[in-house]
């Protein structure tokens, strides 16, 4: 139950947050060249394809920046984030988490 409402909060402050920035929705819906690699285990949707990979749909943009750079620099490891942020540029990381980012989830209640 806290996970949901802290889904929900997350969800409400995106919204807030994309209301009131300079980002285009094109640039949010736009899938980025280097999107493909993480569909495998994130989905297309940004909804979970593999057991132990979480879901990125609707996640705090800044969050997925920092979690892709640490993963990039080594400061944060896991055996396949690691090889797949090595990579990317910040360009693409920004990208990538305003795509995850701008998909809209919804949330229900028990």
């Amino acid at each position: 139950m806290r996970r949901n409402k802290l889904l929900l909060a997350t969800s409400v402050a995106l919204l807030g947050f994309f209301a009131s920035t300079a980002v285009l929705a094109a640039d949010i819906r736009a899938v980025p060249a280097k999107a493909g690699q993480c569909f495998a285990c994130h989905g297309s949707d940004g909804l979970s394809k593999a057991p132990d990979a979480p879901n990125l749909a609707g996640q705090n943009e800044m969050y997925l920046v920092s979690a892709l750079k640490a993963y990039r620099s080594g400061a944060r490891v896991h055996e396949v984030m690691s090889l797949m942020a090595k990579n990317l540029s910040d360009a693409e990381i920004d990208q990538l988490a305003a795509y995850f980012s701008g998909i809209a989830i919804t949330v229900k209640t028990p």
